[in-house]
Formats: C-alpha cells, sequence, structure tokens
C-alpha cells in the first residue's frame, strides 16, 4: 500500500495554495525565544491588545479550591447556544487570554456562543503542573456552573499550539475523574503533544527552549499531562486536529490523530499545504478557510443533539 500526504490535504482551490505558497516565502521563518533572557525582551516589545467591543467579562473561575482568571464574552444579540473554552498558545511561557479578544468577539457572535478564554499561569514563572491545573479548575467550573451561568451546559474546546496540547491534556484529566461528557467536542490546532524527546516527533523539538521553561524539571516527561501521546486516549469527545504540512510539529499532530481514532474516538485530521505553525493566524486566504471550517465544525458539535 502506498500512502501519500496529499490524501489528507484540505481540499482547497489553487488559487489560495498558490497565495499561501507566495506568502510564506516572501517571508522569514519564525522562532520562539531560545533563552529566559529573549522571552523577556519578546514579552516586553510585544505590540499593544487590541480592544473587543462590547469588551470581555473578567472573571474568577473557582473549582476544586483553585482559582483561575478567564475572559468571558457573550453573544451580543440573543442567549448562548453552546460554551467555547478557549486556551490561548504561546509555547506555555507567552501571549495570554486578552491577546485572543477581537478573535472571541467574533466568535460569539458569529456562532452565538459563550466564549471562556482562560488566563493560565506561564512558564519558567509557574512551569508545570501550573498551567494544566488552571485549564482544568476553569473546564470543571464550566461542567459545574455553565447551565446556570450560560443557560446551556453544552460545552465544547480548543487551542492552538501549546494551547491545544493543554486542551487535550484537560480533557484526560476530566476523562479521569468522570467529568468530560459534557463536552461534545474539542479543536486541537497544530498542538505538541510529544515534549519528551522519545518519538520521533518529539525529537524534532527537543532543544526547543520553551520545553525547558515548562517542564525541564520533570525527570520522565513521557506523562501524559505534559505529553498527551503516551495517554490511555479512549473515551474522549470527537476532535477536529488542524495542522499545515510544512509545520514543525506536522509528524507529532499525524501521530495524535491515528492514537485517538486508534482508541476509538472520531477523530477529523485537516492538513493545509504550505502552511507552517501557526496558520491560521496570517493573513491568508488558506487561514480564512480553515477557520470558517472550524468555526462550521464547532457549530456542528454545539447543535447535534
Amino acid at each position: 500500500m502506498r500512502f501519500a500526504l496529499s490524501n489528507l490535504f484540505a481540499d482547497l482551490p489553487n488559487e489560495q495554495v498558490d497565495e499561501a505558497r507566495s506568502f510564506y516565502r516572501s517571508r522569514a521563518a519564525g522562532r520562539g525565544p531560545g533563552s529566559v533572557e529573549e522571552l523577556r525582551e519578546v514579552r516586553a516589545q510585544r505590540s499593544a491588545l487590541a480592544p473587543a467591543d462590547p469588551p470581555a467579562i473578567e472573571e474568577m473561575a473557582e473549582a476544586s479550591g483553585a482559582r483561575v482568571p478567564v475572559r468571558i464574552f457573550t453573544p451580543s444579540d440573543g442567549r448562548a447556544r453552546g460554551v467555547y473554552l478557549d486556551i490561548h498558545g504561546g509555547g506555555f511561557y507567552m501571549d495570554s487570554a486578552a491577546r485572543g479578544d477581537v478573535r472571541n468577539r467574533r466568535l460569539a457572535d458569529a456562532l452565538h456562543l459563550a466564549v471562556v478564554s482562560v488566563d493560565y499561569r506561564l512558564a519558567p514563572e509557574h512551569p508545570w503542573p501550573a498551567a494544566p491545573d488552571d485549564c482544568a479548575a476553569a473546564a470543571l467550573w464550566l461542567v459545574e456552573q455553565a447551565r446556570e451561568r450560560f443557560g446551556t451546559n453544552r460545552l465544547v474546546i480548543g487551542g492552538s499550539s501549546a494551547g491545544a496540547t493543554l486542551a487535550l491534556a484537560t480533557l484526560l484529566r476530566l476523562r479521569d475523574s468522570g467529568a468530560v461528557d459534557e463536552f461534545a467536542g474539542a479543536v486541537l490546532q497544530f498542538g505538541t503533544y510529544d515534549l519528551s524527546a522519545q518519538t520521533p516527533a518529539g525529537r524534532r523539538i527537543a532543544d526547543e527552549y520553551f520545553i525547558r521553561a515548562y517542564a525541564g524539571h520533570v525527570a520522565d516527561r513521557t506523562l501524559p499531562d505534559i505529553s498527551p501521546i503516551y495517554g490511555d486516549l479512549r473515551d474522549l469527545p470527537p476532535a477536529l486536529l488542524v495542522v499545515g504540512s510544512e509545520d514543525v510539529v506536522l509528524e507529532d499532530n499525524l501521530a495524535m490523530a491515528g492514537r485517538l481514532s486508534a482508541a476509538g474516538n472520531h477523530v477529523e485530521l485537516r492538513v493545509y499545504p504550505e502552511a507552517p505553525h501557526g496558520f491560521t493566524g496570517h493573513p491568508t486566504a488558506m487561514a480564512r478557510t480553515a477557520l470558517n471550517g472550524i468555526e462550521t465544525w464547532l457549530l456542528d458539535r454545539i447543535t447535534q443533539p
């Protein structure tokens, strides 16, 4: 049997692929901070946050004795028909929930969802397990409070890059505590699922500083809470995995899609040609197509009986 990666490519107009190819050829490849000094410099130089209108409601989510700051958007017109738990990316050591405000406001209004974004603690000041602790607390708060707070307990979860890793780690925690059934789906964009350097995919990023900052103190990084690829993946909600064909974590996502499917879960994998890591945040028609597809998938999960 011959297997070709192109068989997994999302169906796109040729002009979108050509535009993406031209766009990425014209821009320099990026890299994350490689030391704590570089990280501090990048944090200090981050651009000002664009305001959302109406703005987020800032609140503390409380569950299991933990308190986590969250940013909440509800539909400007009408009641929420579901709740999307958003976990931001940034390598576990950068960014904040507020950086997604404009996107989350638009998502709340376009899909009539409440969007709750988690302001989890960042490494290296707060290494593992601080981030998954915070994300799990926010998820449990929604399980317990969503119907009273938002009028619905139809929940979905998602994240990009480190946010996708944390979203999957959160689902594993919820599954193990018997609280995952309220979640109807998960959108996982270009997550990193092996931080242990034990798999071929994991070895490709083994020298990245973000891993040392987040989990360098852990002797065995094959713990599923750190590297979900090693977890028992049974009994999880349906998942949509989105990744670019030029992403350094492509193999990680292929392996995770295979493991989720082998564990009996419903999985959809969409690979976008010419696209590098983080492509859904770039100003291309391909990115807009991918985001539209994600929104359609989320809406289907929220509205299915």
